[in-house]
């Protein structure tokens, strides 16, 4: 994940793409109460460096757009899962939604899905 990291921004310091990487892999795996120490320990191997935020562009607004189309509110967390969900299928093979009857697990999955159908169309 890194390498392919590195490849796409050549120019990014490496200790940022680490830190982009492990970002990538770990966090839609994590629970809120786990961030905090996932972020305090990235701190701890990595002092000093900052890495910017990605910016997800026209996958953001037409994950808005799709959620508006299906009458749901385009909630920023809700908006995250989604796009949680997309990096993880880009790192993974195999994924499971894990959350509490009601939770939005369905209805980020069907998100994505409409997202990508609109970019095929």
């Amino acid at each position: 994940m890194a390498g392919s990291l590195k490849r796409a921004n050549p120019d990014m310091v490496e200790d940022a793409v680490l830190i982009r990487a492990m970002k990538d892999a770990n966090v839609p795996k994590f629970l809120k109460e786990d961030l905090p120490l996932f972020y305090a320990i990235i701190g701890d191997l990595f002092p000093g460096i900052e890495v910017k935020e990605n910016d997800y562009g026209v996958l953001k607004t037409t994950i808005e757009k799709m959620t508006l189309e299906k009458r749901m509110v385009a909630q920023d967390n809700f908006i995250l899962k989604t796009i949680q969900l997309h990096e993880t299928f880009l790192v993974r093979f195999g994924v499971m939604l894990v959350g509490q009857t009601g939770s939005g697990k369905t209805r980020v999955y069907e998100a994505l899905e409409d997202t990508f159908n609109y970019f095929r169309e």
